[in-house]
């Protein structure tokens, strides 16, 4: 049974008004701006017209409105509308356009434990980047890592909690054919850290790799801008994924291995500060950024 809704003549007038307001011309820019959204290293300040569809959407509530519509219908998350940031969207789970963790691995690595471990990086990353809340809040703080520290930063917490995990005689030698009943860690302090190619390149499959394929990945998805080659390379972050970790700061898996105290110095050296005791933490294996769980 349908109910009939009685529009009033002013309201009719008005859904009216706004229902005509709205052309074709207007949906073929609000997709267009939602498309050079989906472009992470297109900057506004280099293209005349995604800056005019970013002023027009700050200055016109209707088409603002609109545009958000159609991220929304793409299955895309609207984090902000700026000139710094440009239209800076995230995908939901379910759309069409998010990337999953293992999808991401398969990639690389035909062995399944390495799903967990580029899950791992990806957190480290993020964490290195803005360690303390006051660097995700403030909108000009620009974080600096370093494949190597990364590396190290892990490295670090995984003996951490190795050292925790006898102290309390948990069984630290599990079944080696199943590793998703491994931890993340368990599995990370096994693997070499630069392993040995002839022609000195570093192995996919090293801890290394795994950190190098991971900031590949995010400076090719417009999160990180690389400026230059030491300690394996160094990248800054944009203000796309200040706003992505942001967003996935609630990630019970980045917030535990923040806890752990393994805090790196922010220019994104591999130095490291002593880790102070924690109780009860257990990194969450199968999680990173900015991927969603399969």
């Amino acid at each position: 049974m349908n109910e009939q809704v009685d529009w009033s003549e002013p309201e009719a007038l008005v859904a009216s008004a706004a229902a005509a307001a709205i052309t074709p011309g207007d949906a073929a820019d609000a997709a267009r701006l939602v498309a050079f959204g989906l472009q992470p290293k297109l900057q506004a300040a280099r293209d005349q017209e995604y800056a005019e569809l970013l002023r027009r959407y700050r200055e016109d509530p209707a088409f603002a409105r609109l545009a958000d519509a159609v991220a929304a219908g793409l299955g895309l998350i609207v984090l902000e509308v700026s000139p710094r940031a440009g239209m800076a969207v995230t995908a939901a789970e379910d759309s069409v356009f998010a990337v999953r963790m293992g999808d991401y691995a398969r990639r690389t690595s035909a062995d399944g434990s390495d799903r967990f471990l580029h899950g791992l990086a990806h957190l480290a990353v993020a964490a290195m980047a803005f360690p303390r809340p006051e660097d995700l809040a403030d909108d000009g703080y620009i974080g600096r890592v370093t494949v190597n520290g990364v590396e190290a930063f892990v490295r670090q917490a995984c003996r951490r909690l190795e050292e925790r995990a006898e102290a309390q005689g948990e069984n630290t030698d599990p079944v080696t054919d199943a590793p998703g009943l491994e931890a993340a860690w368990r599995i990370w302090i096994r693997r070499s850290a630069t392993g040995a190619t002839k022609d000195a390149r570093r192995p996919a499959g090293s801890t290394t790799g795994i950190v190098g394929k991971a900031v590949v990945f995010l400076t090719d998805s417009g999160f990180l801008q690389r400026t230059g080659d030491d300690n394996g390379g160094t990248y800054r972050t944009t203000a796309r994924y200040q706003l992505q970790v942001r967003d996935m700061a609630g990630n019970a898996a980045m917030a535990e291995l923040l806890e752990l105290g393994v805090v790196p110095v922010t220019d994104g050296t591999p130095t490291l500060l002593p880790a102070e005791d924690t109780d009860d933490l257990e990194l969450v294996a199968d999680a990173g950024l900015p991927f969603h769980q399969s």
